[in-house]
């Protein structure tokens, strides 16, 4: 039998010894880092949880209270990243509200303001790079902003001429697919498709849930469309995919509340509503805008 060399023994002994040895001087092997499943930032769902509430109510049938969830998401983790967490939760607070309105919608609506959100989409998707979102912000609040203004004055100092203006008015055609496409537009790039839209569909004068459900249906079908996107980026990931599911729940909670608050709304004090919050995102977005050229 060969004798085994000292020296390769002692090589043996001293490398068990240092990797593989476990006593209470030198305490055990080290473990390998542990990654959270979710995120864990106590500041994140300080911010999450009014979030997921405020889109709840929006997807409920308040159209555009939800706007503020995205920026609220950025102050403490990447937009990109807060938009994706929100998604997948949009998308089944979405569900709950297409099959809660499914026999209450706009037929004539949808088919305009769909393929042109496809558009809108698209082009999103092309000039992304190259548009300010600053001035699309400013844009799109000034016009908003000077739509619910015209509507107030007129009420105000033109009675005559605001109670004729009330009677119900379909856009034409090709405007109609313009106000669908910039929802898209605006939707994709910025996280608030609703000041296009509410310009399209409030002169109209719909029948309250007639209206809430053609809204709830067009932004679920904007939903969908953003799901490829947001794939191709690769903002799926596992942490944050449990992290909608954590926050899915009270979502949902608020989802339902939402719905039940519209159905117990009068319809003349729903549309006061809907004005004043169309006016706050105007505002909110004129702010955003100013702020982001400024920097």
């Amino acid at each position: 039998m060969q004798a085994v060399p000292w020296r390769r023994l002692r090589h043996a002994t001293r490398h068990w010894h240092n990797e593989a040895r476990f006593d209470l001087c030198h305490g055990a092997v080290p473990l390998p880092h542990f990654h959270p499943a979710v995120i864990t930032d106590p500041l994140f769902y300080l911010l999450a949880v009014p979030a997921v509430v405020l889109l709840g109510l929006g997807k409920g049938g308040f159209a555009g209270i939800g706007m503020i969830s995205t920026p609220m998401l950025a102050l403490v983790v990447p937009p990109l990243q807060g938009a994706a967490i929100l998604l997948p939760i949009l998308i089944c607070q979405d569900a709950i509200s297409v099959w809660t309105y499914r026999r209450a919608f706009s037929a004539w609506n949808l088919k305009v303001l769909m393929p042109g959100s496809i558009l809108g989409v698209a082009i999103a998707g092309v000039f992304a790079s190259r548009v300010s979102n600053a001035a699309i912000e400013l844009a799109v609040g000034a016009i908003g902003l000077a739509f619910v203004l015209y509507t107030w004055l007129t009420q105000w100092f033109w009675p005559d001429l605001a109670r004729a203006k009330d009677k119900p008015y379909r856009p034409p055609l090709l405007l109609a697919v313009f106000w669908g496409s910039l929802s898209g537009f605006m939707s994709t790039l910025v996280q608030v498709g609703a000041p296009p839209y509410q310009i399209h569909i409030l002169p109209q004068r719909l029948d309250k849930l007639t209206l809430v459900g053609t809204t709830v249906i067009f932004f679920a079908f904007i939903n969908l469309m953003k799901v490829v996107p947001y794939l191709a980026l690769g903002q799926f990931s596992p942490k944050n995919l449990a992290t909608s599911a954590a926050l899915l729940p009270l979502a949902v909670a608020a989802n339902f509340f939402g719905i039940w608050l519209v159905r117990k709304t009068p319809t003349e004090a729903f549309y006061r509503i809907a004005y004043v919050l169309m006016f706050l995102i105007s505002v909110t977005l004129l702010w955003q805008g100013a702020r982001g050229l400024g920097r």
